[in-house]
């Protein structure tokens, strides 16, 4: 099993930043791929950002050149720098984890104020 905690979610105006970190630990053997989605209230959870072991990076339409995701390989840890934010980007964030199977984080809230 892996457990993945999360941390730096809260409220922010709008035009301000957040950064988010998720700590993977447990029986990890290899971890693959390393991400953030999110999901607003009356939504489906959508991809934010991804990151391979091999450092590629890719990122949804509407947060590119805004969000940075960004590992530590020796730490298993994942970030998630956001910029800009908008009152749209309000959501739970949630990390997840390629290892191999898939694993969540509890999800942490991001609240944009406008």
């Amino acid at each position: 099993q892996v457990q993945l905690v999360e941390s730096g979610g809260g409220l922010v105006q709008a035009g301000g930043s957040l950064s988010l970190s998720c700590v993977a630990s447990g029986s990890i053997f290899s971890i693959n791929a390393m991400g953030w989605y999110r999901q607003a209230p009356g939504k489906q959870r959508e991809l934010v950002a991804v990151i391979t072991s091999g450092g590629t990076t890719n990122y949804s339409g509407s947060v590119r050149g805004r969000f940075t995701i960004s590992r530590d390989n020796a730490k298993n840890t994942v970030y998630l720098q956001m910029n800009s934010l908008k009152p749209e980007d309000t959501a739970v964030y949630y990390c997840n984890v390629l290892a191999p199977s898939h694993y969540w984080g509890q999800g942490t809230q991001v609240t944009v104020s406008s």
